[in-house]
């Protein structure tokens, strides 16, 4: 090491001071936060109960995850991904014009506002809440699932929509504009090519959030593999519950390994 470098480092202020006081002041806050933590409840039947929680999730019942009847796991798991599916895409199809009037750079102000009012109103409602309000509408079951499902990614694929379109090149549209092209030639050559891979993105980024969305719905009654799963924990039967956790488990893991090629492909064009 040269002179120059050492001095220059020598300069250097000494931080090792501020950074023990920073650890010391997240230690302290965490010895504060663990004295609320009470395990006066934690008695024998507790650990007793949690130990077979363990060994049922780890035991899982076989006859219920190679079931392969309506009442079996595989079913059951279907029937969370058509809700998923088939909520994303309606969702998806519908944020697009709200995406389209509420994008600053292609429609007037006064537009955008009442496009975007829709938007934060759709997503400021949580998802147990439409959940709740489709079942005394249509009752228990798949449908009601898929509604809460469309109106749930609404607010969010329409915000990231909206990312999108505001990101145009605007060159592409005045170049077709200068060539006389028409309003259907510039979206189908200047506006769909360049929305295109965005818009697949987000929709199976979506969809891979209502998939667990939907395991969760089912709590309620809103369809799928939720009510069996809350009803097995409410009976603790472990066994049954490790069944259900394995198959949503396997699930997850193929679609996202189909979902991450996909996007790849996407990236690489």
């Amino acid at each position: 090491m040269n002179d120059a470098v050492r001095r220059q480092m020598e300069k250097e202020p000494k931080k090792w001071i501020y950074k023990v006081m920073v650890a010391l002041i997240v230690v302290a806050l965490l010895v504060w936060s663990g004295t609320t933590v009470k395990l006066d409840s934690m008695q024998g039947s507790g650990f007793a109960i949690a130990k077979n929680i363990i060994s049922g999730i780890f035991h899982p019942d076989l006859d219920l995850l190679l079931n392969f009847t309506k009442t079996g796991v595989a079913y059951l798991l279907l029937e969370t991904m058509c809700i998923a599916f088939l909520g994303t895409i309606v969702g998806a199809i519908i944020a697009i014009p709200l995406a389209f009037i509420s994008a600053t750079n292609i429609m007037p102000k006064w537009i955008t506002l009442i496009g975007r009012f829709i938007i934060i109103a759709i997503r400021t409602i949580p998802t147990f809440v439409y959940a709740l309000m489709f079942i005394r509408v249509t009752g228990g079951g798949p449908f009601t699932g898929l509604l809460t499902m469309s109106l749930c990614s609404v607010g969010m694929v329409s915000k990231m929509y909206i990312e999108a379109i505001e990101d145009l090149d605007t060159r592409i549209l005045e170049s077709l504009d200068a060539s006389g092209c028409n309003t259907f030639q510039k979206i189908r050559y200047g506006i769909l090519p360049q929305l295109f891979s965005d818009f697949i993105s987000t929709i199976i980024y979506r969809f891979d959030m209502n998939l667990r969305d939907a395991t969760v719905l089912g709590l309620v009654g809103a369809g799928g593999i939720g009510a069996p799963l809350m009803f097995a924990m409410s009976s603790y039967r472990w066994n049954e519950v490790g069944a259900i956790l394995t198959g949503l488990i396997v699930l997850i893991l193929i679609v996202e390994f189909i979902s991450t090629k996909i996007r790849v492909k996407l990236a690489r064009g």
